[in-house]
């Protein structure tokens, strides 16, 4: 039986604590960084692993890429002048990299850090659905391998917290359950996945394709499509799912006994719903890419089923639900991994449809203007509901003209080279994001989220104060939401 929860004991919890952080450069790491910041100003200290080739190099980069954001405005309102000094006091940026042996540190380093350290938070992670499969095994699958070896040593560890991705679970259209991933288990029946035969595949194709020297965009290339090629050989959809799912693994493998590990596994992180800046966001998440397109015009159809639940969730309360979650079980007696599935298509479902009229009413009510002053009108977009007829529309729209394109060019001695190469690239480009996007267009499954509801029933929501520490789902108006807070903050931030 968890004890309840409240903003005083998460804030309680968080003071003289010296907390270790990868990905602290991402969109969720720097929520979290300034969130601790914020509410407890008395932390001891927060590590920062941050890919860099010194100290002075590592600073500046945390100044510049976490720090230096729009996010910490409140806390630099609050501290004014003594800003610097107070981030100073409690930031240590680290020159190290999750991809090494020892995370990249000198022994003095490591043995010093191993001797304080309270909690790890490990979100560092390549999130490129079609990234080289090198790579994605070295950040998503080595790093936790080697954050695993780094907690052992740490005498006084009170948590290792893992954020991993709800897609672990494949393309199931059924509920999905907030179960740990059993080493070894393949999506595909009767195929065993055997994470150090995957390693060794990577290592003999980069030395072959070494030998065989040649373009190193075709060598990246190969690369790319060898980690797509064994993420569905094992029934994954891409490469970025499939590491993380080996990630989780190696996880329950290396842990140990005694080790407290909670993996947190978030569904599409949307923009800060609450605190500190409304709408804020970093980067581009797949569902953004309807919004960017409607704004720029620049899509007159779109892949996707506007009566599919997409499954979001804000990223300041996937936080929240970090923090809960890290002083539930900090203090637990119980050392076994728990899985919480922060998502919402199960307690509080929205459809493509809602993030559709919301994106048409924001755009109706706050038009676009050309630089010359003119109105830009709204349009109707065509949305297809299988990749088949997205398929078929492609062909007959795009592909039967390039080929004419391609006929005329040869008649006509080349004339058309230039126009006949930038379409057939971009009809290629777009037909790979079909390829690789595709699936989550229409995922149909539905994650369950018992062990966070049952977190969530812990938490005395009785002052503001309380509040600002909300991860319930059940909370949000998503058409408010997606009107007046993600899809301004889509433009502001992303959309530029």
């Amino acid at each position: 039986m968890m004890e309840s929860m409240d903003a005083a004991r998460i804030i309680g919890y968080l003071k003289g604590k010296s907390i270790l952080i990868t990905g602290s450069t991402g969109f969720l790491g720097k929520i979290l960084v300034e969130k601790i910041l914020r509410v407890q100003p008395h932390v001891h200290k927060m590590y920062l692993l941050v890919r860099a080739i010194d100290a002075p190099s590592a600073k500046q980069r945390v100044q510049q890429e976490v720090i230096g954001t729009e996010l910490f405005g409140l806390l630099r309102d609050k501290y004014g002048e003594g800003f610097d000094l107070f981030i100073g006091e409690k930031i240590v940026a680290l020159a190290g990299d999750i991809t090494g042996e020892d995370l990249g540190l000198d022994a003095p380093t490591l043995h010093d850090l191993a001797k304080h350290m309270d909690v790890i938070v490990n979100i560092a992670a390549t999130t490129n659905f079609y990234e080289r499969y090198d790579v994605s095994l070295d950040v998503n699958v080595m790093g936790v391998k080697h954050l695993c070896q780094f907690a052992k040593q740490c005498a006084k560890l009170k948590m290792l917290m893992h954020v991993s991705t709800a897609y672990v679970s494949g393309d199931s259209a059924e509920v999905i359950q907030e179960k740990p991933l059993k080493p070894g288990s393949s999506l595909r029946e009767g195929v065993h996945l055997d994470i150090d035969a995957e390693l060794r595949l990577v290592a003999d194709a980069k030395k072959d394709l070494l030998l065989i020297g040649g373009d190193p965009a075709e060598q990246k290339k190969a690369m790319k499509e060898l980690g797509l090629q064994r993420a569905r050989h094992h029934g994954w959809s891409n490469s970025y799912v499939f590491t993380k799912a080996m990630g989780e693994m190696l996880l329950g493998q290396l842990r140990g006994d005694d080790m407290p590990v909670v993996i947190m596994r978030p569904s599409v992180i949307t923009s800060v719903r609450a605190d500190p800046v409304p709408g804020w966001i970093q980067g581009t998440r797949t569902i953004d890419t309807l919004i960017i397109g409607y704004a720029k015009q620049s899509i007159s159809c779109f892949l996707g089923d506007l009566s599919v639940v997409v499954d979001c969730i804000p990223g300041d309360m996937v936080v929240n639900a970090m923090l809960a979650a890290m002083v539930a079980h900090s203090e637990s007696e119980e050392k076994q991994a728990v899985v919480y599935q922060a998502t919402s298509s199960l307690r509080n479902p929205v459809t493509y449809g809602v993030l559709y009229r919301s994106g048409g009413r924001h755009f109706e009510e706050h038009p676009r203007v050309r630089d010359d002053g003119q109105v830009i009108p709204n349009r109707h977009m065509l949305f297809f509901s299988s990749i088949p007829r997205f398929r078929l529309y492609m062909v007959l729209a795009f592909k039967l003209p390039l080929e004419m394109l391609h006929v005329a060019n040869i008649l006509l001695c080349g004339l058309f080279d230039k126009l006949y190469n930038d379409y057939s690239r971009k009809y290629k480009f777009v037909m790979h994001l079909v390829d690789v996007y595709g699936p989550f267009a229409f995922f149909r499954g539905c994650f369950d989220d018992t062990n966070l509801e049952r977190l969530r029933s812990t938490m005395a929501m009785k002052s503001p104060e309380d509040e600002m520490f909300n991860f319930d789902p059940k909370s949000i108006d998503w058409d408010d939401y997606f009107y007046r807070t993600h899809i301004p903050g889509v433009l502001k931030y992303v959309c530029k």
